[in-house]
């Protein structure tokens, strides 16, 4: 193992002491196998979590890299590990622990987490935009106004874009030279919890959000037994990352049945020139929702998938009250098995 890669008392992989603590788990297992070497199977040993689960989040993340921010962001990072600076005072290793910033050169203005916050909710706003170009050291967010009137919200430093695109808060809806970015589910999950004073905002201010999963997963019955169990959790989380390395977060919420017709005629709005990553993952996606069926595939897409509240899916669906918790988890011990019959963990160990 590098001499510059500990692991915590719990078994949590920490790659690099120098990264700041921002720098999301997958992309710490990403970036110790890009930068610092270590295999698969040390990744997930020294992690506490299955192989397929380091393999899986490798390949996202290295699938995310056709993203200019998300390339720049692990770029930096990338550095980082690989070139670390000199030794400091005590002094000066106290200040670096409590930057939130990207490693970039000392001329960068610094920001803090709250301009994280500020960000998301101005892309909240009907109409606002995130707008970067490969040759602007800033980024800036933008507001339709409606007949033809654009208003600039707000104009900040590239590495604060680059560490909301790197987190998945935010998600690419143009492309081109210039790029333009909305606020995904999860950065908005995000600001929705941050505006709450309760532990869940506490939480995501190190990034990590509450899904409805997670949230699921913490009830308990009267005996005290879970209502979903870390193997179905497991299930709902590789589901969802298959989702995003599917790039289909990127699109408009859609039906389960449009949009496995779309993934079967390889017919998704926008450009459907992918990457090999994101071509296996698309299929991947459509054999889970195939096999779940009608009903079951419904409840996992809009729950596991596009992060909708249990409540709100029954609703949409015009389900009975109470009935889409115990339909979720059927879905999910169903999606459990499909992954069992596909034996991907064989995969990886052969």
């Amino acid at each position: 193992m590098s001499a510059r890669t500990r692991v915590d008392p719990g078994c949590t992989l920490v790659v690099g002491a120098s990264l700041p603590d921002w720098v999301p788990k997958g992309a710490r297992l990403y970036l110790s196998h890009t930068a610092e070497g270590l295999s698969l199977r040390a990744l997930a040993r020294n992690s506490g979590c299955h192989a397929s689960t380091v393999l899986r989040q490798v390949r996202r993340f290295e699938n995310r890299r056709d993203d200019p921010l998300v390339d720049d962001a692990l770029n930096r990072l990338d550095q980082v590990l690989r070139e670390p600076p000199p030794p400091q005072n005590k002094t000066e290793r106290s200040d670096m622990a409590q930057s939130t910033c990207l490693v970039h050169d000392a001329t960068a203005p610094a920001w803090s987490s709250g301009d994280l916050v500020s960000v998301l909710r101005d892309l909240d706003m009907p109409g606002a935009q995130l707008v970067v170009a490969p040759d602007m050291p800033k980024a800036m967010v933008l507001r339709d106004m409606g007949q033809g009137r654009t208003e600039r919200v707000r104009v900040f430093d590239r590495s604060l874009a680059e560490m909301l695109a790197l987190k998945a808060w935010i998600t690419c809806c143009r492309e081109g030279r210039v790029r333009s970015y909305v606020a995904s589910p999860e950065g908005l999950a995000a600001l929705r919890a941050q505006d709450d004073d309760s532990p869940t905002a506490r939480r995501v201010r190190y990034g990590t959000v509450e899904t409805p999963i997670a949230v699921l997963a913490r009830r308990r019955d009267k005996s005290g037994t879970a209502f979903l169990v870390p193997e179905l959790v497991h299930a709902a989380d590789r589901l969802r990352e298959d989702f995003v390395m599917a790039q289909l977060d990127r699109l408009e919420p859609m039906p389960v049945d449009r949009l496995t017709r779309a993934l079967q005629k390889r017919a998704l709005p926008g450009p459907n020139i992918a990457p090999p990553g994101t071509r296996a993952a698309r299929g991947r996606v459509l054999g889970a929702l195939q096999d779940l069926g009608p009903g079951l595939s419904d409840m996992v897409l809009r729950v596991c998938c596009h992060l909708e509240g249990v409540e709100s899916a029954e609703q949409a669906m015009g389900w009975c009250a109470r009935s889409g918790k115990i339909v979720l988890r059927i879905g999910l011990q169903r999606l459990k098995l499909h992954y069992d019959r596909l034996g991907a963990d064989d995969m990886l160990m052969g």
